[in-house]
């Protein structure tokens, strides 16, 4: 869960739904929120919890140089992760109800939408986005926790906070990791990204499950519908053929005029994206690396089925 939540396009929630703990993970949340404490819920709470959270903050770096240096790469590989989530919802689903079906487009719509708002290149900064911005990307990134079919990190892709979220959990992994010491200095920059974050994160999971716990209750079938649709709809926004380009005096980038000096100081992850024409080869080895992500999907399906078995 934790991997998926630092990947545009995947859902942790589809992870816990691949590995049979879904309902168990949405109960347990739901029954700690209304003040119900047992503690076979708090150990599973921790253990997912826990190990998400060390995933992250191990792989964040890893996962932000990789978008920016091989990003065609890292977007075929996440386009296959996301389809791979598509059976699992889909064995939910069935038998197919008009109320599937209309939920389903509702939700390739809305992610239809999405995809047109995505900004060209680099993200808004928190700066410029203000406090309420990461808090709104918090609650987003709680929905990839709880929704199987919408990722939280396509959402900070949208919403232009993806790789300033990276780059503020890297930078407080560094500062923690410093053999020099604790030094607030180091600590106050990223730490001005994610507190407003963890309260988004919170009021995002108290919210969201217990508001999927009453969905699935009474609408279970449109409910499931629309995540098969946001699901689907979510590989609109990773065409891979596209990389971050210098850009030239006198453009605007955040709100700002590009001037030579300015372009020298910009950090290449705020680099506009511009699409490139791929080679025969590299149309083979995205084709390959769609193919990568759907088993791993997959694979993690297979033994939540066995596991359920």
């Amino acid at each position: 869960m934790g991997l998926a939540n630092l990947v545009p396009g995947i859902s942790g929630g589809t992870m816990l739904l691949a590995a049979g703990v879904y309902p168990q993970f949405i109960e347990g949340i739901a029954e700690v929120t209304t003040l119900r404490f047992r503690l076979p819920t708090l150990l599973m709470l921790a253990t997912i919890g826990g190990s998400g959270l060390l995933a992250i903050l191990a792989l964040a770096g890893i996962v932000k140089e990789l978008v920016i240096d091989h990003r065609w790469a890292m977007y075929s590989l996440f386009i296959g992760l996301t389809l791979g989530g598509v059976p699992v919802v889909w064995r939910l689903l069935r038998p197919l109800t008009a109320a599937a079906v209309a939920g389903a487009l509702g939700g390739l719509g809305l992610m239809a939408v999405m995809a047109r708002l995505q900004p060209a290149g680099g993200d808004a900064g928190a700066g410029e986005a203000g406090t309420l911005m990461v808090v709104l990307a918090g609650v987003a990134g709680a929905s990839a926790m709880i929704l199987p079919g919408i990722s939280g990190s396509y959402l900070w892709l949208i919403m232009g906070q993806y790789l300033t979220i990276l780059t503020a959990i890297e930078g407080l992994k560094t500062a923690l990791l410093d053999a020099g010491g604790f030094a607030w200095a180091s600590v106050s920059g990223p730490a001005s990204i994610l507190v407003p974050l963890g309260v988004g994160i919170f009021a995002g999971v108290v919210g969201i499950s217990n508001l999927m716990r009453l969905l699935l209750a009474h609408f279970k079938k449109a409910t499931l519908g629309v995540l098969l649709g946001l699901l689907l709809g979510a590989v609109l926004g990773l065409w891979p053929f596209q990389h971050g380009a210098r850009p030239e005096p006198g453009t605007i980038v955040k709100g700002r005029v590009m001037t030579e000096e300015l372009i020298s100081s910009l950090d290449p992850k705020d680099y506009p994206l511009e699409s490139f024409a791929p080679s025969g080869v590299r149309i083979g080895a995205s084709a390959l690396l769609v193919g990568v992500g759907l088993l791993v999907t997959q694979g993690v399906s297979f033994v939540g089925r066995a596991r359920e078995e």
